[in-house]
């Protein structure tokens, strides 16, 4: 199943309803904060529920205290698509505090 590229402009209306998510070097990003490094690890582990799931898969990255996640989807040429926005929705939906910075 093709999954289309979303424009320049839809991108931006989708970000408008997830804060701390921006478009970066063609992906969306975002880099959450949390109190330990324990509960980094934890979300990391939520993060990859959601993503086997949704069998959409970001490039996630696991720091001290924080978790980045950079989503965009190769089967359409590595453009943002609506799966990137879902995905990105249900981690806001996870993370601490909904959207800790």
């Amino acid at each position: 199943m093709a999954v289309e590229p979303l424009s320049q402009q839809e991108i931006e209306d989708r970000l408008a309803d997830l804060p701390g998510w921006s478009l970066e070097e063609g992906r969306l990003t975002r880099t959450y904060r949390l109190a330990s490094h324990f509960a980094a690890t934890a979300m990391v582990v939520h993060v990859a529920q959601v993503q086997e799931e949704l069998n959409h898969h970001s490039d996630l990255t696991l720091g001290y205290h924080t978790v980045s996640l950079a989503v965009h989807t190769h089967s359409a040429g590595g453009a943002v698509t609506a799966k990137d926005v879902e995905l990105a929705r249900r981690v806001e939906d996870l993370a601490p505090g909904h959207g800790a910075s």
